[in-house]
Formats: C-alpha cells, sequence, structure tokens
C-alpha cells in the first residue's frame, strides 16, 4: 500500500525529437515512444531536445534544451525576461507566423469541436505588437533572501514572481516603470502584505491599484501620494473586495477613458472595470463589427455580454435601438452613464446572468434584427436556447476562446439553421498563444 504515492524520477538526459504541429496554447508537438509529448519552446518543422517536466499515461510535457534544426519561421526574443516570464509565450515566432498559426487553430476547432466550416475567411486584424498592452495584473513580493522587492507577471507554470525591470509588451506608461514599482513597495511598511498591483492605462490618465492585506501607515499614504504625484499617475489603495478601492493620490478618484473619434464616442472606465487589453485592435475590431452586422436605422439590434457598451454606444449611433445586456451590475450602471455623456437615448440596458436564461427578463422574448455576442472564455451556449426568440437575420460573435466559440457555432448552425458565413483572427494579445476572433452566421 506504502509504495503507491511514489513517482517514478522523471528522466534527466535530453531526448531529440522532430516536432510535427503546434498545440491550441502554442507548444510544440513530438512523438516518442508511443506518446504525444507538448514541447515548450519548440516550432513545428525543428529538430530539437528536450528534457520531460511530465509524464502521464497517454500524453508528456517537456522544455527545449537545444534546436537542432531551426524554423525558418524563428526569430530571436525581443525580451531579456522571456525565457522566465510567464506573460509571453510565443516571441520566438515570427509575427506573420503567429498570426498563421492563430488561423490555423480557430479553423481546426471550428472543424473539430463545431463540425462547421466558413464559407469564408476575413484578413486578420492587426496592431502593434509590442508597448500594446494598456491593462494588467502584476504580482508583487518581497523576497528577504533578494533584501528586495519583486514587480512582475509569474515565472511559468509558477507562483514565483519574475525578476523584472521592463516589459516590452506593456504600455510604456506601465512597462518602463516596473523598478519604480519596485522601489516604491521596498519603502512600505507593508511590503510584505501587498500581493499585486492592478494596473490601467486610458487616454489621459493611468492607475495603480495596490491589494494591500492590512492598512497602510500615515507614512506609506504619504509616500503612495508622492510617487503619484512625481509620476503623474492616480494611486488607489484595496483592502478587500472591489468596493474598498480608495483615492489616495489625487485625493478624488478620477474616470479613466478612451474615444472611438469614429463613432463620435467616449467611454469613461474605473480601474478596475473591464476594458480590451488591446486598444488599438479594439478601435478595429469595433469597425469591423460594424462594418459586418450593418445596422440600420429601423433596425432593433440585441447586444449581449455589452460591458460598459463598448459595441452598445457605437452601435447605437447608427441601429434604431439598441438593448445592451450584462451580468455585471456595475458595468451596467458603467454603460447607462456612458450612453448619457454620450447624449445616446435610443438605448436600453439590462443586468442579467447569461449563463441561467430562465431568469432572464422581458428582452429575452422579443425580436430582434441582428444580434451581436461578445462573452468571455466560457461562450455563449446557454444563452443560444433564446435564439429562435430572437429570429434574428444575421448574428456576429465576438470570441476570446475559439474551442468555445466553434462549440456554440455548431449548436448555430446545426441546431438553428444558420450559416457561418465569414470568421477571422483579431491579434489582440501578440506573443502569447490567446486568439481573439470574430463569427458572422446568417439564417
Amino acid at each position: 500500500m506504502g509504495h503507491r504515492g511514489k513517482r517514478k524520477p522523471l528522466p534527466a538526459e535530453p531526448i531529440a525529437a522532430h516536432i510535427e504541429s503546434f498545440a491550441h496554447d502554442g507548444k510544440g508537438i513530438a512523438h516518442v515512444d508511443g506518446r504525444v509529448v507538448f514541447v515548450d519552446g519548440a516550432l513545428p518543422g525543428e529538430d530539437v531536445t528536450f528534457v520531460y517536466t511530465e509524464i502521464k499515461r497517454d500524453y508528456a510535457a517537456g522544455r527545449v534544451v537545444e534546436i537542432v534544426t531551426a524554423s525558418p519561421d524563428r526569430v530571436p526574443a525581443r525580451c531579456r525576461h522571456f525565457a522566465l516570464c510567464g506573460g509571453c509565450s510565443l516571441q520566438y515566432l515570427s509575427e506573420d507566423a503567429q498570426i498563421a498559426l492563430k488561423e490555423d487553430l480557430l479553423l481546426d476547432q471550428f472543424r473539430r469541436i463545431g463540425k462547421v466550416e466558413p464559407a469564408a475567411q476575413f484578413p486578420p486584424l492587426r496592431g502593434p505588437h509590442w508597448s500594446y498592452r494598456s491593462r494588467a495584473r502584476l504580482g508583487a513580493r518581497y523576497v528577504a533572501k533578494k533584501g528586495r522587492e519583486l514587480v512582475g507577471f509569474r515565472e511559468h507554470a509558477s507562483a514565483k514572481i519574475v525578476d523584472m525591470t521592463d516589459c516590452p509588451v506593456l504600455h510604456p506608461a506601465l512597462g518602463e516603470r516596473i523598478q519604480a514599482f519596485a522601489e516604491l513597495i521596498e519603502g512600505l511598511s507593508l511590503r510584505e502584505r501587498l500581493p499585486q498591483i492592478e494596473a490601467a492605462v486610458g487616454e489621459e490618465r493611468t492607475a495603480l491599484v495596490f491589494r494591500v492585506l492590512e492598512d497602510p501607515t500615515a507614512e506609506d499614504f504619504a509616500r503612495l501620494a508622492r510617487f503619484g504625484k512625481d509620476q503623474g499617475l492616480d494611486v488607489y489603495i484595496q483592502r478587500e473586495g472591489r468596493d474598498s478601492v480608495a483615492p489616495v493620490y489625487p485625493e478624488t478618484a478620477h474616470d479613466l477613458s478612451y474615444s472611438l473619434p469614429e463613432w463620435e464616442v467616449t467611454f469613461r472606465f474605473g480601474p478596475l472595470d473591464f476594458t480590451q487589453v488591446n486598444m488599438a485592435i479594439n478601435r478595429q475590431m469595433i469597425d469591423q463589427v460594424m462594418q459586418v452586422l450593418d445596422p440600420q436605422p429601423e433596425e432593433r439590434v440585441l447586444d449581449l455580454f455589452c460591458g460598459l457598451g463598448n459595441f452598445t454606444l457605437p452601435l447605437a449611433r447608427r441601429a434604431g435601438h439598441v438593448t445592451g445586456v450584462e451580468g455585471g451590475a456595475e458595468a451596467v450602471a458603467r454603460a447607462i452613464r456612458n450612453a448619457a455623456d454620450n447624449g445616446i437615448g435610443n438605448v436600453e440596458f439590462h443586468v442579467a446572468d447569461l449563463s441561467k436564461p430562465e431568469s432572464c427578463g422581458s428582452w429575452a422574448g422579443r425580436e430582434y434584427h441582428k444580434v451581436l455576442l461578445d462573452p468571455s472564455r466560457s461562450g455563449a451556449l446557454e444563452i443560444l436556447q433564446c435564439v429562435p426568440n430572437w429570429k434574428a437575420g444575421r448574428i456576429v460573435y465576438v470570441s476570446c476562446n475559439p474551442s468555445t466559440l466553434a462549440r456554440d457555432a455548431g449548436v448555430l448552425v446545426h441546431e438553428y439553421g444558420y450559416r457561418l458565413l465569414k470568421a477571422g483572427v483579431m491579434d489582440m494579445f501578440p506573443h502569447t498563444a490567446h486568439v481573439e476572433s470574430i463569427a458572422v452566421f446568417e439564417r
């Protein structure tokens, strides 16, 4: 009995392998001893040596030791922390090859999971590959052994925080200040009780929310306020849940904002509100949705998972009436305020848990000409049972997870008689295996 928990040690010797293809998370796939091995850091077509990091009965995982024959798509990683940092996974893959990988993954998921195939493909939406990320959750930890504070992303598959000096994918307001954040926290009395910073960049202001596990001293407050003033940043502390977020500098909280000049809309949001991380791609994505949904002055449009109105308000500039629905009451309050601030009156908003259609209000039983879905990673499966009520001629689905998009596409096509007209990827998260995509369905 006592021997069952004993794990066989992993072989220490590097093993040779040929990488055949990509897995959905960007790892290379090889076959060794009749078993699939997912090799971190390897590209299709490469001959590599790797060491095992995990061996299960039907698959194994490993990480590259040496590239014996390199892929023509391999490029040097630009960031000095890339080998350790879990923030990016694909910096060694050229930009064009990253896009091609994401397109292949999307089509593969459609075929395998949804048993559907788009009739056509959108050209990919592309934006800046560096300095693009306008929001981040940065870990913070005081490491006694090093005698200093570390601030940054976590290491690959680890809770450890990378010893970072800067980050080239973050907006410069954040990425160039990593060292400054670490030095600030190092001088606080509660440096060992401050696990993270939530950072958000707007067009005119940048906000930092320091999560603290005990109350700061008067000296801590003075230090945080001085830092905010010197660096031109809005500084907040968060002691408990979201409602405990309190401004330190300036003393009154100011909204962050971003604008969509083409649609004459400006959004205001708080430092913890959900907004897209890549503002350049967000603008292109909204333009694309407007083009393919093509709302007309006499049409009613339903916008599900509407957040603070990112799509709702531009749609309302063209459509007759737009109904926005979102699970979070705070986001809906924000959307209502944004509509009022922009003088948009042809919208209504509802708070509803879209994973429980039975609890949805009267809006779920109405008819709409067109529907937009923009769910979280878990997709929109439950609310699709309301599709027959809506009788929508066109549905546009924006997704951050190709496998749940593929599953839901299968339902729309095989159960509700829609055609998958067109789909494509949007490069929202360069250098990661994260795939953002858009799909258009017609009845």
